[in-house]
Parts: structure tokens; C-alpha cells; sequence
């Protein structure tokens, strides 16, 4: 059996030991739409992860008989055309549940505690030059006490609940689906939700409900000393309205993971923001802890080998 991974690079340098054991193996770090083509002959299992599954890729690789998302997310595959040709589909979910919940944490408490400006004050050599033993003159609050609003209670939006509720924060939710409820956590409609998160974090998926969600309009419902992040998709959040929400103060800022285009171009305006202290980024990360790249190799083994009936 020939197993192809088409962008390999995308999850790492990890060991692939896993999918070595079940057959031939050939990883290649990335490949153009034309090396596509090419490299799928003879393929029986093609794994992607960001790379376009199109029927004129099926029909380069006759042989296809099973297509492994190396992600949640399955935007990039075309589900119908894989389902029209006999081929099933398989994707891992809840691989990265611990480590996006955690880096949403990390921008959480970075913004709040405006640790990127006190990091700075001690490699600047500014605190060392001060006459006091701290720095009192630049505002700082806590987490406990501040509503944190979630958009989108699937697992991930579960996990970050639980974390806000761990550090004494209100939890209120909206669900984007309608389909997500949890009696522990209040469930409000996106205005209340606007209106009311000291901290507003999106933990849904890329829909035609979810795309441009957040936009000027939402923004301007926010209170001024809100924070926004988002680790969801980057198209779900207007993204020159974000940085014009920002600049402005019509919220105190935000936390970006996740982008409309991968990697972000470099005339982008969150590169080009007024006040880019008000900002956190990470490039697209948020997924990808140690762990979780291992859950993830496994987790396609796991398909291939369920696929295969053993």
C-alpha cells in the first residue's frame, strides 16, 4: 500500500513511524498544484493537510481509495467528488483541544496583563534605570471577575470554559450552530454576547454562517475595554475592521491566530496596525504543540488502520 503525504511540512518534523509501519511511505515537505498531480500516481492513501483535493487530483491518482485530512478541518477536500468516486474521507478531531485552549490562555493573560510591555521594560534596561524596585505606572488587571465570551462551544470552546471558570471568570457562550448547548455555562445571542465579554475568544469553524461574522458593526457593540481573539479561522473576524476597531479604541485590543491568508502577506494591515502594542499574534500555532503533532500522526494511523479493517 502507498501511502503519499502531499505537505508533510505543514505538521513538522515529527516521526511519521506510524505511517511508515502501515505501508510505503513518502512524505513530501510541500508540492505545488503540477507536482500534485504527478506525485499521486500510484497512491492509495493521499494525506493533506492544506493541500486542494480537486477532481482533476483524483483523477490523477486512479488508484485512491481513501483521502486523510491531517486536521479537523476539511475546507481544502472536495468531500462530494471524493464520495462520487468511491473514496472515503477521514479526518482527526480533538487532537489539538488542550494546546489551542492553552495558547487562548496565553494571549488571554498576555493582553490582560499587558505582559508584552513589562517583558520589554526589563530587556530594555528601563526597569534596571528605575529608582523604584517595580513598575507601577502602566495598568494591569486580573482575569478573576472579567465576563469571558465564547463563540462557538464545541470542544474547544468546552475546554477554554472550563479554564475561564478556573481562573473566576463569567462564562456566557453563543452558539453559532444552535446545535451546542451546556446548562453549565449561560447561552446568550451574539449581541448580548457582544455587549457584555470583557474578553470575546471564537472557537468555530469556517461556515457561510461564521464567515465575516465579526465585523465593524459587532466590533462597535463591544465595550472599550474589551479584548477579541481569535483562534478559530481568520475570515470568521473582517480583519481591516479589527485593526481599524483596535487603532481606534473602539476595543483595547486583540489576539490573532489564525489568518484569512497562510502565511500572512506582508502588506497585511495587522502588519501595518497604528498601534501594534494593542496586538498579539502567532503564526497559525495554536494547534500545533509537541503533543499535539504526535495525537495528530497517530490519529491518521488510527484512520488508515480502521479504513483498512484492522
Amino acid at each position: 500500500m502507498r501511502i503519499v503525504f502531499l505537505d508533510a511540512l505543514t505538521i513538522g518534523a515529527g516521526s511519521f513511524a506510524a505511517l511508515e509501519a502501515l505501508g510505503e511511505f513518502v512524505g513530501y515537505g510541500d508540492s505545488t498544484p503540477q507536482e500534485g498531480l504527478e506525485r499521486v500516481a500510484g497512491c492509495d492513501v493521499l494525506i493533506v493537510n492544506k493541500f486542494k483535493v480537486t477532481p482533476a487530483l483524483l483523477d490523477a491518482g486512479p488508484s485512491i481509495r481513501l483521502v486523510c485530512e491531517s486536521g479537523t478541518g476539511m475546507n481544502n477536500i472536495d468531500v462530494a467528488a471524493c464520495e462520487a468516486r468511491g473514496i472515503a474521507v477521514r479526518n482527526v478531531a480533538a487532537y489539538s483541544t488542550a494546546t489551542v485552549a492553552q495558547t487562548t490562555f496565553m494571549h488571554i493573560l498576555s493582553l490582560l496583563g499587558n505582559g508584552l510591555h513589562f517583558d520589554t521594560a526589563v530587556k530594555s534596561g528601563a526597569y534596571s534605570r528605575s529608582k523604584i524596585l517595580t513598575e507601577v505606572f502602566t495598568p494591569f488587571s486580573e482575569a478573576a471577575g472579567k465576563t469571558l465570551g465564547i463563540v462557538g462551544l464545541g470542544a474547544i470552546g468546552r475546554q477554554v470554559a472550563r479554564i475561564g471558570r478556573a481562573l473566576d471568570m463569567q462564562v456566557i457562550y453563543y452558539s453559532t450552530t444552535g446545535q451546542h448547548h451546556d446548562p453549565a455555562y449561560e447561552e446568550v445571542d451574539l449581541d448580548g454576547l457582544l455587549r457584555r465579554s470583557d474578553v470575546l475568544t471564537i472557537h468555530a469553524p469556517m461556515t457561510d454562517r461564521t464567515r465575516g461574522l465579526i465585523g465593524a458593526k459587532q466590533l462597535s457593540c463591544m465595550k472599550p475595554t474589551a479584548f477579541l481573539v481569535n483562534m478559530g479561522r481568520g475570515g470568521i473576524v473582517v480583519e481591516q475592521d479589527l485593526v481599524d476597531a483596535v487603532d481606534r479604541g473602539t476595543i483595547a485590543g486583540a489576539a490573532v491566530d489564525v489568518f484569512t491568508r497562510e502565511p500572512l502577506p506582508l502588506d497585511h494591515p495587522y502588519l501595518h496596525a497604528q498601534h501594534p502594542e494593542r496586538f498579539r499574534f502567532t503564526p497559525h500555532i495554536g494547534w500545533g504543540s509537541e503533543e499535539a503533532r504526535t495525537r495528530l500522526v497517530e490519529g491518521i494511523a488510527t484512520n488508515i488502520r480502521t479504513w483498512m479493517g484492522c
